[in-house]
């Protein structure tokens, strides 16, 4: 599961068999959880997180889309 980006208390991630899924990231906050789709950005889901803390990390994605999707394409190449 590598972390692609830390941000604050935020952990910005991916697991190795997302492959098969559209680019996407995973953000954890202690046991809170959310998952992004990243193209376009797009919010699917989120555990713990109240909407302030969603609307925060959607800019946060935003501000370091390219480190994201580089890190995606890296990582699925392979």
């Amino acid at each position: 599961m590598p972390t692609v980006l830390l941000h604050g208390p935020y952990r910005f991630y991916f697991y190795s068999s997302d492959g098969d899924e559209p680019l996407h990231i995973h953000v954890q906050r202690d046991q809170a959880v959310a998952k992004f789709w990243l193209n376009p950005i797009r919010y699917e889901y989120s555990i713990g997180l109240r909407p302030v803390e969603i609307r925060r990390i959607q800019g946060i994605i935003e501000a370091h889309l390219e480190t994201l999707t580089e890190a995606w394409n890296e990582h699925f190449s392979e």
